[in-house]
């Protein structure tokens, strides 16, 4: 009974797993490579990256195979926390607006 709950998985999963992560990871290089610049360049970057970390998690870290609760623990507070940092960036771009138009000479 020692073989209950641990699973076997295809060496083709993590292989094709490893090609995506080198794919993402060649995409990454080309932002800068190509010369993107300012909020496209970063925001590509930042994709790309939680892309290559999701796969990781889910495959390596075999949650894409456990329960939904656990999968619910892994991503969603980086989703909450992505949602409130975009809220800062709006908060602080109309404090921004807000200074310079009343406090400018």
């Amino acid at each position: 009974m020692a073989s209950e709950g641990h699973q076997q998985h295809p060496l083709r999963v993590y292989l094709w797993i490893w090609f995506l992560l080198f794919v993402l990871s060649v995409f990454s290089y080309l932002v800068d490579y190509v010369g993107m610049e300012g909020y496209l360049k970063w925001t590509l970057i930042t994709l790309f990256m939680l892309m290559k970390a999701g796969l990781i998690i889910a495959v390596f870290m075999h949650m894409v195979w456990e329960r939904l609760a656990i999968i619910s623990v892994v991503l969603v507070p980086p989703g909450v926390l992505l949602f409130l940092m975009g809220l800062m960036m709006l908060e602080s771009n109309h404090t921004l607006v807000t200074r310079l138009t009343f406090f400018a000479n």
